[in-house]
């Protein structure tokens, strides 16, 4: 409130001073007048001095008056703007205006009133005022930034509309506060794809061009920052502007949706520049945002038992933060890793404090007996099974191991599933598992073949599958890897240039199981429409360039080969499967294959005994026995 003070003192002190010398001038330039014209007292054009001063009085405290009661000392000068100027020159002619009709009426002058000296007086005092607010605007401020812009950074503001007129006047806002993040932001230009707005000028910074223009207004103006503001754009809009303000060497910020912004003050949208983040890797993706029926899940976990197996993992424990949203009767975390759930279990009791059950158990779900025991004292409703060995590498020079974890620990729970009378059983599936070239996919396709053929004799239990790609963010994604290499200021490493993938957020991939749940009869493969695939090179480069790097310049990238079992691209359904609409629009199902369930079995029987012996060959050789369209690439 001092500061606030202080800074109206020192602008009202200002202006009171400029109606004493613009006063003055005006009695001096008549007197002046008087002299050139011989003129008597009688008809003089210039008034005593007494009783000018006595006007300078009444004019400066009728003008400070009406320009505090209009909010005129706010803000320092360097902020007004057109309107600010307008409403100061209403302030100046409404107080001289009154401070006449006061002198006419109390009869302060000995005569008439001299028009001609209040005429000349008003126009100087109204002209100086302005004059010297200009002057201090666009002198004495840009002098000062001046110096303040050689460490600023300079900002280029994607969009030109409503968002970025709220971004520059917090821009110019934060100037003031050393302490704001944001007070070293100097604007330079804006770009905007609509034609009207080239030329123009915002809060005084001016639109040089569309956005196909951004790498080379960036390198004309020497951008470092780029702030994308506009939050009403759809995600293919979204993703081709990022995808050119990419192609800069620039930091890249963004407003986020308008769905998702908030105001502290919602008649001025103060707060916006506080919600700009950094770009996340997933806005480039360009496919929008995946919507779920809440009010379905919601029915389908309220009041139940969930247990979910690996619930420590990237998947599982997203699983089971968002079952936790949907009030179930308790939540069985169950995972091998200690860490990993002593994690989840610390991040509910915080966030739920002792409102939500659950309990969190170490346990593999390749021990019988012991998921048995769970069962047996839970009596879960429904299952979600997320616990498996993902890290393709790793599973082709042990693949004995993804075998004993991934098909028969899928075995083992969902046996138990089937005996215990569990509602649904949702099992997590990859599309690494369609057409599989490595061990991983392999032994996750011959999980899909367990649940379908659960499916087929289960009167009790629905077997459902969920099949995703990659997740971003998740244990063994790229993403992660990426990262710490470029923060490292190592070499990023590709498998391969032409590698493509299919990208969802782990939200999303959680959101689909529990959609898929809440959907399912039995049997079905839940697909996920996840647009179009990415090419692994382009997401590397653009990670980079998010970083304010240069791709093979400031950070390089090696083609290290493809990986054993690792193939140029991934599909999401198999041939023989076929593909069926269901009510949200972006959420597929494969037809059920026919799973002939006693040849099953028998290799299922063959298969453990060589996993048991550890016997790496045979345990290839059965899983290509198995899964007909296993096709094992060594790479």
């Amino acid at each position: 409130m001092k500061k606030f003070s202080s800074r109206k003192g020192f602008l009202l002190i200002a202006d009171i001073l400029i109606v004493a010398v613009t006063g003055t001038f005006a009695n001096l330039a008549l007197m002046w007048a008087d002299i050139l014209r011989g003129a008597h007292t009688a008809d003089s054009l210039s008034v005593p001095w007494s009783t000018m001063t006595l006007l300078l009085g009444i004019v400066g405290l009728f003008t400070v008056l009406f320009l505090l009661s209009l909010g005129a000392y706010s803000f320092f000068w360097r902020l007004y703007g057109k309107k600010d100027f307008l409403v100061c020159g209403i302030a100046v002619t409404l107080s001289f205006m009154l401070s006449g009709v006061f002198a006419y009426y109390f009869n302060i002058f000995d005569r008439q009133l001299p028009v001609l000296y209040f005429v000349i007086f008003y126009l100087s005092s109204l002209f100086c005022m302005l004059l010297v607010r200009l002057l201090f605007k666009q002198a004495i401020v840009r002098l000062t930034e001046a110096g303040r812009e050689e460490n600023a950074r300079r900002t280029l503001i994607v969009g030109a509309g409503q968002a970025a007129k709220l971004i520059l006047a917090d821009i110019e806002s934060a100037k003031s506060d050393p302490n704001n993040p944001s007070h070293d932001i100097f604007p330079v230009c804006l770009v905007d794809d609509n034609r009207a707005k080239y030329g123009t000028k915002i809060n005084g910074v001016p639109v040089l061009g569309n956005t196909q223009d951004i790498p080379q207004i960036c390198k004309a103006n020497n951008i470092s920052l780029i702030l994308f503001a506009i939050p009403s754009c759809t995600d293919e809009e979204r993703k081709q502007i990022l995808e050119i303000c990419s192609e800069t060497q620039c930091n890249i910020k963004m407003v986020p949706y308008l769905s998702q912004l908030y105001f502290d003050d919602t008649s001025s949208g103060k707060g916006l520049l506080k919600q700009v983040q950094d770009i996340k890797i997933e806005d480039l993706l360009g496919r929008d945002p995946i919507s779920f029926d809440k009010d379905s899940i919601k029915a389908f976990i309220k009041g139940k038992v969930c247990m979910v197996t690996g619930g420590g993992g990237s998947i599982g424990s997203e699983l089971v933060r968002q079952i936790a949203n949907y009030d179930p009767k308790q939540i069985i975390i169950v995972d091998i890793y200690e860490n990993n759930a002593y994690d989840i279990q610390q991040e509910l009791r915080l966030e739920h404090d002792d409102g939500l059950n659950f309990v969190t158990l170490i346990a593999s779900v390749r021990d019988y007996d012991k998921m048995e025991s769970i069962f047996k004292e839970y009596k879960p409703h429904i299952v979600f099974h997320a616990a498996a060995h993902k890290h393709v590498p790793l599973m082709e020079t042990s693949p004995e191991e993804a075998v004993k974890n991934n098909i028969f620990g899928t075995y083992n729970v969902a046996t138990l599933a089937e005996n215990y009378g569990v509602e649904k059983f949702v099992m997590i599936s990859t599309d690494k598992a369609v057409n599989p070239t490595n061990v991983m996919g392999a032994t996750k396709r011959c999980c899909e073949m367990i649940a379908q053929y659960k499916a087929q004799h289960s009167t009790k239990t629905e077997f459902v599958t969920t099949r995703f790609g990659n997740v971003l963010g998740s244990n063994g994604s790229v993403i992660p890897l990426f990262r710490r290499q470029i923060e490292s200021g190592k070499p990023v490493t590709v498998t391969h240039p032409d590698i493509i993938r299919y990208f969802m957020t782990i939200p999303e991939a959680v959101s689909l199981v529990l959609q898929a749940g809440a959907m399912a009869h039995g049997g079905e493969i839940f697909v996920l429409d996840m647009g179009d695939p990415v090419k692994i090179t382009t997401l590397a480069e653009n990670l980079i360039r998010m970083y304010g790097k240069v791709p093979y310049r400031d950070v390089e990238i090696k083609f290290t080969g493809l990986r054993p079992g690792e193939k140029l691209f991934e599909e999401l359904l198999m041939n023989e499967e076929g593909l069926k609409s269901t009510e949200n629009k972006k959420i597929f199902i494969g037809n059920q294959i026919a799973i002939d369930e006693e040849d099953l079995l028998n290799k299922l029987t063959e298969l453990k005994k060589y996993a048991e012996e550890n016997n790496s060959e045979k345990v290839v050789e059965m899983l290509s026995a198995i899964v007909p369209t296993f096709k094992h690439k060594i790479n």
